[in-house]
């Protein structure tokens, strides 16, 4: 169980690890919200609203804990989105528009 921060979403699908995502209703313009959509609509993670938490984060963590194929499912699922390379991609990214920038 977790908030959809960036960061977090981008650890579980380096882990490959299930999660349960409930988004903070207290960021700017939803991000949490939209980043734990990006998953959930891959079968990579289950979403419980913040509002709904109280009521069934408990119940929902229980019921995937006890289910292996959703537990295998969405693992497989959200280590497929991981970005292994993403920092030589951003470095590569900023030299170019470094070499570009200089060029001009």
């Amino acid at each position: 169980m977790s908030r959809a921060g960036a960061s977090s979403i981008s650890e579980f699908c380096l882990l490959g690890m299930p999660v349960i995502l409930v988004p903070s209703p207290n960021v700017a313009e939803n991000h949490q919200y939209h980043n734990a959509m990006a998953l959930v609509k891959r079968d990579a993670a289950i979403h419980v609203s913040d509002a709904d938490a109280p009521k069934t984060l408990i119940n929902t963590a229980i019921a995937t804990v006890n289910d292996q194929g959703m537990l295998e499912k969405l693992a497989s699922n959200v280590k497929q989105l991981a970005k292994y390379n993403s920092a030589e991609e951003i470095a590569d990214r900023v030299i170019e528009m470094a070499k570009r920038y200089i060029q001009s």
